[in-house]
């Protein structure tokens, strides 16, 4: 009621180009998210350069890798929130918002990498033990680059999420993979302090088990953007508010898809079918409208009205139920 009461006295408009403000502003806290993020790890992965010069420890070398590659992801990332932002044309006319879907796949290929780049150091230390030098220094930068990559990792999931984008999640859930292998360092270095030099590979190994599972988690969330999956919970919220516009009867099919990290809709509700096609087509704006507060970050809802059907009268969609046929 609180909202249904702040709607009616705050001016807005539903125009389409006023549409397309919060879904710019959407991409530009995105882009900020990236640039921010950049910067920090870029100064992380700097900082730990200095350090593997130094010490000519590998595997802080490879921690300093990965925070470079996590670091570049902005790249992909940032090209798909930069195209997201071009208006949809006759070829793209749905606009080019799933440019950010194929950075989420790069974003979980990186990722994949990250975690063979891992096993692989991991295993070569282990059939190859060797000693390292500054010690703790090793070990400040090992600290350093968990504290930057996990710092980075909560602001990409949190904007990424606020916005509805899965790539960048799955790019802060990359950042996070980072921060464990450079607590891997950190504990290698303690165990070869102790003088236990197959401490660093063995935590290695064990930190590459922890990034399959965030890979796991990554490829999921990408892999169900990319199949169209919404959450459930918004389908249920979608069908309650149309059940609440005056003049809808039923919710026939409503479908929902992410295109970048703005959803659409599709429905076909019921209506009187005694209706005029401009009473009909006055309920089919109530319900757009019901739907654009009622779900967020849904931008637009393309309504179908069905008459209600009379007595003994043919179901009029009949004559298209052949080509709902599988091929044979």
């Amino acid at each position: 009621m609180r909202h249904r009461l702040w709607h009616l006295l705050t001016p807005h408009s539903h125009e389409t180009a006023d549409k397309l403000d919060p879904a710019l502003e959407s991409s530009a806290r995105g882009m900020r998210a990236l640039w921010v993020s950049l910067a920090a790890l870029g100064a992380t992965a700097l900082a730990q350069a200095v350090v593997v010069a130094l010490s000519g420890s590998v595997a802080l070398l490879g921690d300093t890798v990965h925070n470079a590659a996590d670091a570049l992801t902005a790249v992909p990332l940032g090209i798909a929130f930069v195209l997201g932002r071009r208006a949809a044309n006759r070829r793209f006319t749905y606009g080019y918002g799933r440019a950010e879907d194929l950075a989420g796949i790069a974003i979980v290929l990186t990722i994949t990498a990250s975690a063979v780049f891992a096993a692989w150091t991991a295993v070569d230390r282990l059939l190859d033990p060797r000693p390292v030098s500054h010690l703790p220094a090793v070990a400040v930068a090992a600290l350093a680059g968990f504290a930057g990559n996990e710092w980075v990792a909560r602001y990409r999931i949190r904007v990424g999420r606020e916005i509805g984008s899965a790539a960048l999640v799955a790019d802060g859930l990359h950042a996070r993979t980072d921060g464990f292998t450079s607590l891997a360092v950190l504990l290698g270095a303690g165990g070869s302090a102790l003088g236990w030099r197959l401490a660093d590979p063995l935590v290695g190994l064990a930190i590459t088990a922890a990034i399959a599972l965030v890979l796991r988690d990554a490829a999921r969330e990408v892999f169900r953007r990319v199949m169209d999956a919404v959450d459930p919970e918004l389908t249920d919220r979608a069908e309650r508010a149309l059940r609440e516009v005056p003049g809808v009867r039923a919710v026939g099919e409503l479908r929902l898809r992410w295109i970048g990290h703005r959803l659409r809709a599709e429905v076909a509700v019921v209506v009187d079918g005694e209706s005029t096609v401009r009473q009909a087509h006055g309920i089919a704006v109530a319900a757009e409208h019901a739907l654009l507060h009622a779900v967020p970050r849904l931008t637009a809802a393309l309504v179908h009205a069905d008459p209600a059907p009379a007595p003994g009268q043919a179901d009029p969609h009949l004559a298209l139920a052949h080509h709902a046929q599988a091929p044979s």
